[in-house]
């Protein structure tokens, strides 16, 4: 806490809480308590407030899901972090940061989907055969996302028999499969999830999600779609941006939704 700066402002018509819960929000969000969230001590120590005031804004972190306190492990944050245009998993991802994941196969199927077989490039799309697999993904046995990937049945067939649990689909892709991804593009919004993805993701009632499309490729072939929806309580996107110039000066470069590229 030593090296953020103290942002209460004592003239401010907003109550002192929830101007630690923002500045706290604000240091989540840039990943400086992924190693270790400080105590209620450092907090009153840091801000100059009551311990009142650093409990009501540290229960609205943990009502919301981002961290939670444990008798005798402290206080562990739940948010986790994607670089963008990583070419890791979200299986990787968690795993990195000392999380545990584990995934629930809801579906394992064949299934024609026309529009995606469309979108894979394969032939006769009417007829195409593809296989699905629907996970739940879990991050200390916590609800992350809710992945939808579909595979051309050709290349991926080996997969309806693999353990999904505790492995990525990409990992069991090569492993089985023969097949390695090594590219591919993402597009990210911000949605409310339907009613059934709500309940799935144990997502309280208004918060926001990510709706993330990727296709993956081996090479130049198309080898996956996936819909993926992400807890937007627990997940922060990270990029690292650069300004595009003209040939000449400077100019402004107007806002654009984000396109990462990336096989994650």
């Amino acid at each position: 806490m030593a090296s953020r700066p103290n942002s209460i402002d004592r003239s401010s018509p907003l109550p002192l809480w929830a101007q630690v819960l923002v500045d706290l929000q604000a240091g989540l969000a840039n990943g400086e308590f992924d190693e270790r969230f400080p105590t209620d001590k450092q907090l009153i120590e840091h801000y100059g407030v009551s311990r009142q005031t650093v409990r009501e804004a540290v229960r609205r972190l943990t009502d919301e899901g981002v961290i939670e306190r444990e008798r005798g492990r402290g206080t562990r944050v739940h948010a986790f972090r994607q670089i963008g245009g990583s070419l890791e998993s979200l299986y990787e991802q968690v795993q990195a940061q000392g999380a545990v994941q584990r995934s629930v196969v809801r579906v394992a199927a064949v299934v024609t989907e026309p529009g995606i077989a469309a979108r894979l490039k394969l032939p006769s799309p009417a007829r195409a055969r593809l296989v699905l697999i629907e996970r739940l993904r879990l991050a200390d046995e916590a609800p992350l996302a809710l992945d939808r990937s579909w595979l051309p049945e050709r290349l991926a067939a080996r997969l309806l028999d693999a353990d999904l649990s505790h492995t990525g689909v990409y990992v069991e892709l090569q492993r089985r499969c023969g097949v390695v991804v090594d590219r591919g593009s993402e597009s990210i919004r911000p949605v409310l999830p339907a009613p059934e993805d709500r309940r799935a993701l144990q997502l309280p009632r208004g918060e926001a999600a990510f709706a993330i499309q990727r296709l993956a490729l081996a090479g130049e072939r198309p080898v996956e779609w996936r819909e993926s929806i992400v807890r937007g309580d627990r997940y922060t996107i990270t990029l690292d941006l650069t300004r595009r110039q003209s040939a000449g000066a400077a100019r402004t470069i107007p806002w654009a939704p984000v396109v990462i590229d990336g096989a994650g």
